[in-house]
């Protein structure tokens, strides 16, 4: 009896860790069930230039990660409670200029709340950002901890080719 063969989904995913002053981001590549950290970096932002000028270097800068990493997908960290309405509504600006960047450029776009995050990569939701890290840093076979907002991203950008790798694997043939 012939075997059937499934082919091999192969994509690049930009995962991001939203923030007014320092936005995380890492690209992953997951081809099949593997994954590989391509790159991971923190996008730092001078909280005393207006946030305007703030969001136009996001959005630069989130443009041209996408074309220099060959971008299929993004995925991005859901807004969750904030003690500071002020700082939950630059962050909501932020991640405005995120959609609007995977919307430019024709991506698919996911977003998780940090306690998916935690609990697809530590397995539990109240996880701490350092266990984080260090089990980012362990899957992907870095040699060194990326920084806190780079690790988030990269867990953000593994959480959705999790989900996308099971979903993938229950698809009907």
């Amino acid at each position: 009896m012939a075997q059937l063969k499934r082919k091999v989904i192969k994509e690049r995913v930009l995962g991001i860790d939203p923030g007014s002053r320092r936005l995380g981001w890492g690209v992953i590549e997951r081809e099949g069930l593997k994954l590989r950290a391509i790159a991971a970096g923190v996008l730092k932002l001078d909280a005393d230039v207006a946030l305007e000028l703030r969001l136009k270097e996001v959005h630069e800068a989130l443009s041209a990660l996408c074309e220099t990493y060959e971008i299929d997908a993004m995925a991005v960290e859901d807004i969750f409670y904030a003690r500071f309405p002020n700082a939950a509504i630059k962050l909501a600006h932020v991640r405005g200029v995120i959609l609007l960047v995977g919307a430019q450029k024709g991506l698919p776009l996911s977003s998780y709340p940090p306690s998916i995050v935690k609990q697809a990569i530590a397995g539990r939701g109240a996880a701490e950002k350092v266990q984080v890290a260090r089990l980012v840093a362990a899957s992907l076979k870095l040699t060194k901890l990326p920084p806190a907002d780079a690790a988030d991203a990269l867990a953000i950008a593994m959480t959705h080719c999790a989900r996308a790798s099971f979903a993938a694997a229950f698809k009907p043939r």
